[in-house]
């Protein structure tokens, strides 16, 4: 027992020894470490001062070198402004020097203004006194004088004035001449259409001469009807095999001649018939017109055109004006116009399009009121056309047309019109028209006879040698031109011939 007890007392004290002894270890162990991580934290402390004045160093080196350098821009700042400000100051000491002598110029010239002013003064009341002397010693005034002065160098210079007026015009009128002879006969050249002359009557041929009789109907109501119904005189006379349609509007015409063939072919005569085939003969002629205009657009390449235009514009195929085909003079004027405006450098288009429109007013003329230039004009502004391709139907007809545009469809309208064989005249209206030219010349004073010739295209003039001298026998020839395009008509143009002639005759015996 006592044992037992001696071995628990000595096992206690052996664990107080061995516990003692570890927290003295563990004592001493906590010292080690707490020394150890002194001496770290004293060695990382130092090697940081050591680089913050290592830092500090480098940031007042970095701090000394930009203020050297802000020092030294702030120099070349300060010297370039300087200089800057000493020019600014050599400147305006030159400018205040101009400026001073500017000022000392200015009131030389007033100075030397109001001299000249005073010396004009003297001269004006010297040269006043002078003119009164001239007057008095002349006995006349100074108008009178100039006058007498400009008489006498009129009348020296009136010959030398005459021939140098003469040689320039015909210099200038020469190479005008060639040029335009060029340009005018290149587009002839290029243009060679087809001239037809379109006749007042229609003669249509008959199977056999019974038909005549079937035609003319029971107490002739057969050709009243057709007579009334297409406003077209039937002629039937002894001539075998034929009868004869008169009137002056060809789409009448053809289509009394349609309405006459589609009742020889029926066979069966009658009113009733003859107004039935007047109206399928009119429907027929407006597809006929409809197709004309299409054809005449799409040969030009004329594009933009409303239906309804074209359709006017196909009319013109049975309208005629001299004998001559409307259709066709306006589509060879709107190649004419293209050709020249091509040479001249003028706007091809409105020429090509006002040359095939320029007489559309002549499709409707004898339905309204008005001359063709005014209703052509009226008809495209209607369907809205350009107002430069509208004044083409006006511009054919002035004397002076105000584009150049429209003084080529002026020239293409002249050239189409006076083609050999593209118009004829009635006997009558060419007589008058003679009487009409050679009556106008006659009335000037001076002019002693007048004579028409070569178809009425040259009138030659013989004046009093007494009463007209050279220089007012040039101003005559003018003067009969310009009144005999203003006051008359007439195809393609008049050439004025004044001759002035003076024969002294003596006889020696």
């Amino acid at each position: 027992m006592i044992s037992t007890t001696l071995a628990l007392i000595g096992g206690v004290i052996l664990l107080g020894a061995g516990a003692l002894i570890g927290y003295l270890v563990r004592r001493q162990l906590g010292i080690q470490r707490v020394d150890s991580a002194e001496s770290k934290a004293e060695k990382i402390l130092s090697e940081a001062k050591i680089k913050e004045s290592e830092f500090l160093l480098k940031a007042k080196e970095k701090a000394l070198q930009l203020i050297d350098e802000a020092k030294r821009e702030a120099d070349t700042r300060h010297k370039e402004v300087k200089h800057l400000q000493e020019r600014v100051e050599r400147r305006e000491t030159l400018f205040d020097q101009k400026l001073l002598e500017l000022q000392e110029k200015q009131q030389k010239l007033q100075e030397k203004a109001t001299q000249i002013d005073q010396v004009k003064s003297e001269i004006l009341s010297i040269k006043q006194e002078q003119i009164a002397k001239l007057e008095r010693v002349a006995s006349m005034n100074r108008e009178e004088a100039k006058g007498i002065l400009l008489e006498n160098v009129e009348r020296e210079a009136k010959e030398d004035i005459l021939a140098r007026v003469k040689k320039v015009e015909q210099e200038g009128m020469e190479e005008i001449y060639a040029k335009a002879r060029s340009i005018v006969t290149d587009a002839m050249q290029r243009c060679a259409m087809s001239v037809i002359s379109e006749n007042t009557t229609t003669v249509i041929p008959l199977p056999s001469d019974d038909m005549k009789g079937r035609i003319i109907g029971k107490e002739g109501r057969n050709i009243r009807t057709i007579e009334s119904l297409t406003e077209v005189e039937i002629l039937i006379d002894d001539t075998p095999g034929v009868i004869t349609l008169s009137s002056f509007s060809l789409i009448r015409r053809h289509v009394a001649k349609r309405t006459i063939e589609k009742l020889m072919k029926d066979g069966r005569i009658h009113p009733g018939r003859v107004e039935e085939y007047v109206e399928q003969a009119k429907q027929e002629l407006a597809g006929d017109i409809n197709k004309a205009g299409e054809e005449a657009v799409f040969a030009l390449g004329v594009t933009g055109l409303d239906p309804r235009l074209i359709q006017i514009l196909g009319r013109l195929k049975y309208r005629t004006s001299f004998g001559q085909n409307a259709l066709m003079h306006s589509m060879e004027v709107a190649y004419l116009s293209q050709f020249l405006a091509e040479e001249l450098g003028a706007n091809v288009a409105v020429c090509k399009k006002g040359g095939l429109l320029h007489d559309i007013g002549k499709a409707v003329d004898h339905e309204v009121q008005g001359s063709h230039p005014q209703i052509g004009y009226q008809i495209m502004k209607k369907f809205n056309l350009p107002e430069e391709v509208a004044y083409m139907s006006i511009a054919h007809h002035e004397d002076s047309p105000k584009t150049l545009e429209g003084i080529i469809v002026k020239i293409a309208d002249a050239i189409s019109a006076s083609r050999p064989g593209a118009r004829r005249d009635t006997a009558e209206r060419y007589l008058q028209r003679i009487k009409e030219l050679e009556t106008l010349i006659t009335g000037y004073e001076g002019v002693e006879r007048a004579y028409a010739i070569q178809a009425g295209r040259e009138i030659r003039v013989f004046v009093t040698p007494d009463t007209v001298d050279d220089m007012g026998a040039y101003k005559l020839a003018k003067t009969m031109a310009q009144n005999i395009q203003e006051q008359l008509q007439y195809p393609g143009e008049i050439k004025v011939t004044l001759i002035r002639e003076k024969r002294i005759i003596e006889y020696a015996r």
